[in-house]
């Protein structure tokens, strides 16, 4: 099939080639052969018997018929138009050219901008933006960081230089499509006016410090098919404009800021015991309740129950695991909220007054989605007992973790209704069989089988690390110091002199007489005498 397509192509592109240059040939002959001979006669200079047809196709003879204010067709008007003449490339170059003004092309359509005359940069000085616990006990994560303000001239004068933080939230499955205002919300967390008045700075970079905290109860960066939230840091600084100078446009920067919410897992794991009637199987499971993205965990299961005696036909009926399936599931909830324009007016609104009164209209709607993160099947890798009617087990140490390539998102749940949850979904395939009793190597498949699932609740959070809360690590503050240094004991200075309170270090009599001088022959006393 593929080169009958190729045969096609080059059929078709070649007859297009010979039309093209059968039509040039003829032009060009006929050209000749009307410069040799003038219209209306023939190759002895004598007018043509036979009337001749134009290349309409038209008889010079048919022109009496025509009407009286058709043009009378001419030889010197008729002759054939070839295709290159059509299209601009005939014997008379005719150079036509086409203009679009609305559309460039190329690099060099682009127009050349001025070089900007300064630059706005950040870093972060604190650690990770990483909030610990819960968002009803968390204390929130400290920001910290500085906007480098680079002037590439001698001087440059700036009426002022601001930042904002704020969240952008972005709904993906909107209340309205098409519209902006249902599908982004921007909330402001922090605004900083780091220049207030206009000022001239100097070549060189200048330094503008910058904080904030951000508090438990706000969510953590987030992106999911249903939203995404992520926090904006923009930072604007406005060169002054003056009269007859070069206006500079203002300079913007724009970063995303990374925070995330580390819950802590507990010390022992959680027990969970369910049962599955109408049969006897007991399943006992051990698991961590907090999990994380990166590495395995691990669930240990013990199934009991699996064996029953059938005393009328003195047999014994073993419930046998022949499928184990395990899948993290992730379920995404959502409200979706209604802008001002889309949102349903209200019978007072809508100048109803005697319309009986109705509910307030909702706000938005909810959207939830659920998806798998990673799943896997186990036909075998359990330890088996049947040795006994009482004793019969069935025990495995399941490992599950997270796809290699899944997209998460880690669990939360904001004060905007968007909520993020996870659990483990254990589906076991069991089938009956029955053997007499003593000979449980003698099974025999009764042809009835069940389908065991279990839920268990689990939470996905990052990993804390060696990090822990930004108010566990700072030092004591003023307030925790007590309000004078204290005060010494008056008592001492009142009932006794120092030299009572502090033993002399000389050991000789406080009365006794000093040695006398050899040099100068004057006597000396020790003080106190």
């Amino acid at each position: 099939m593929p080169h009958r397509v190729v045969d096609f192509l080059r059929q078709s592109t070649q007859s297009l080639e010979n039309q093209v240059s059968s039509l040039t040939k003829k032009s060009a002959a006929f050209d000749t052969r009307k410069r040799r001979h003038p219209p209306g006669r023939t190759a002895q200079g004598t007018k043509s018997a036979k009337p001749t047809r134009s290349s309409f196709g038209l008889d010079r003879d048919s022109d009496a018929a025509a009407p009286p204010y058709s043009p009378r067709a001419t030889m010197s008007n008729s002759r054939p138009i070839s295709f290159l003449e059509s299209h601009g490339h005939g014997l008379h170059h005719h150079h036509h050219r086409i203009s679009f003004p609305g559309m460039h092309f190329g690099r060099c359509s682009k127009e050349a901008r001025p070089p900007s005359p300064a630059t706005l940069e950040w870093t972060l000085e604190s650690p990770p933006a990483v909030m610990y616990g819960d968002p009803a006990t968390s204390s929130g994560a400290l920001i910290s960081g500085q906007l480098f303000l680079d002037v590439k001239e001698e001087f440059l004068e700036f009426e002022s230089v601001n930042a904002t933080l704020s969240i952008h939230v972005t709904h993906k499955k909107p209340f309205t499509n098409h519209c902006s205002e249902c599908t982004h919300q921007h909330t402001e967390l922090k605004k900083w006016e780091l220049l207030p008045h206009p000022l001239v700075l100097r070549r060189g970079k200048h330094f503008f410090p910058v904080s904030v905290l951000l508090e438990g109860h706000l969510p953590a960066t987030l992106d999911t098919p249903m939203v995404s939230i992520a926090y904006e840091l923009k930072a604007e600084a406005v060169p002054a404009s003056r009269e007859g100078a070069v206006a500079h446009p203002p300079i913007r920067l724009e970063r995303i800021l990374d925070v995330r919410r580390s819950l802590a897992a507990s010390e022992t794991p959680h027990h969970s015991v369910r049962v599955f009637p109408p049969t006897n199987i007991k399943a006992s499971a051990h698991y961590p309740h907090v999990i994380h993205p990166i590495g395995s965990n691990t669930l240990s299961l013990r199934l009991d129950g699996i064996a029953k005696h059938n005393a009328k036909v003195n047999t014994i009926e073993y419930w046998k695991l022949k499928k184990l399936t395990w899948k993290l599931e992730e379920t995404i909830r959502t409200v979706a909220p209604v802008c001002g324009r889309h949102s349903p007016k209200t019978p007072s609104e809508s100048g109803d007054a005697g319309a009986p009164e109705e509910p307030p209209a909702k706000k938005g709607v909810m959207r939830s989605e659920t998806r798998v993160i990673g799943e896997h099947t186990l036909l075998s890798g359990w330890k088996s007992n049947y040795a006994s009617l009482t004793d019969s087990t069935v025990e495995l140490e399941l490992e599950y973790c997270l796809g290699k390539n899944a997209r998460f998102a880690c669990d939360t749940k904001s004060r905007d209704g968007t909520e993020v949850t996870h659990q483990l979904v254990i589906e076991m395939v069991v089938s009956q069989e029955w053997a007499p009793v003593g000979k449980p190597h003698q099974a025999t498949h009764t042809g009835v089988g069940r389908i065991l699932r279990m839920h268990f609740g689990a939470i996905l959070t990052e990993r804390a690390g060696i990090g822990i809360s930004w108010d566990n690590e700072a030092p004591p503050i003023y307030q925790d110091v007590p309000p004078s240094p204290p005060a010494y004991s008056q008592e001492v200075f009142a009932e006794s002199s120092i030299d009572e309170v502090i033993e002399p270090l000389d050991p000789t009599p406080r009365n006794s007489m000093s040695r006398s001088s050899t040099d100068t022959g004057t006597r000396c006393l020790m003080p106190g005498v």
